[in-house]
């Protein structure tokens, strides 16, 4: 046995719960390897596939209900806290709502399958005042489709994974160089889009100070609100006069914004 194998028989289900509760706090801890090999274990007969999948389980669903509380009772400041600190924070907001918006409960289900979903979800229902035991239900079997479906591969493979495990090993320090560039790339290219959008966007910014002198020398302005649905639901003030839009109705709908006037669009 290699790597997280040997790691997961010496400390057993105490590892695999705090690993999994960590990394649905949002801490950069793939669980998925530790599945992986927890199924290896348990086809070759040396750790419990019902104890594994119980341990799993029962971490991601302490975590994800530490989240829907905190969605609750602290509404979207959570969920923006979350987005401003991942990669992409300019659409973090829109398109985890927009999954929300289309699918609600159910994207409980497939929520920990999709990157930046999985730890926005949950204070998403709590955002949105989801029934406690209806989020339970959905979010328990998302868990369990999560975590039993990565075990499950473990198990299924359980021979060539320990193999692939050796491999990797073999290949020693040259590995962790090759992740650690791969991820270093990754983050700077996403830092690079990132600052050029701002670039972009600052020419045509306004802050909502200059936004107010605007309103009280009385100049006539088009003000459009583009927040979602569910963030309009959440917190419906809006400033006085202005038109809502959803983003995706902008284009289409552009005949509704009178022409020769100064256009201000806001979100959140």
């Amino acid at each position: 046995m290699h790597g997280p194998f040997e790691f997961l028989l010496k400390h057993g289900a105490l590892v695999l719960f705090a690993w999994v509760f960590a990394e649905q706090l949002g801490l950069p801890l793939p669980a998925i390897p530790l599945l992986l090999a927890a199924g290896a274990l348990a086809g070759a007969g040396r750790l419990s596939l019902a104890l594994s999948l119980c341990t799993a389980v029962s971490a991601a669903l302490l975590a994800d209900l530490l989240w829907y509380e905190l969605g609750r009772r602290r509404g979207n400041r959570v969920l923006h806290w979350l987005c401003r600190i991942s990669l992409e924070p300019d659409s973090c907001v829109r398109r985890t709502e927009g999954v929300f918006a289309r699918h609600g409960a159910r994207s409980l289900l497939l929520a920990k399958f999709l990157p930046g979903l999985s730890t926005v979800a949950p204070p998403l229902a709590g955002i949105f005042r989801m029934r406690l035991a209806r989020f339970l239900f959905f979010d328990a079997a998302g868990a369990l489709l999560w975590a039993g479906g990565f075990l499950g591969l473990g198990f299924a493979f359980s021979g060539q994974l320990e193999r692939i495990a050796a491999r990797a090993l073999s290949l020693g320090g040259l590995l962790l160089v090759l992740l650690a560039g791969a991820l270093a790339g990754y983050i700077g290219w996403k830092f690079f889009a990132r600052r050029r959008f701002l670039r972009a966007l600052r020419i045509a910014r306004i802050t909502p100070e200059e936004l107010k002198q605007k309103l009280d020398a009385g100049e006539q302005l088009v003000i459009v609100d583009l927040r979602h649905s569910l963030d309009f639901d959440a917190a419906p003030e809006t400033i006085p006069g202005a038109l809502r839009l959803d983003a995706q109705q902008l284009q289409e709908k552009n005949e509704l914004l009178p022409r020769g006037r100064e256009i201000i669009l806001y979100c959140t």
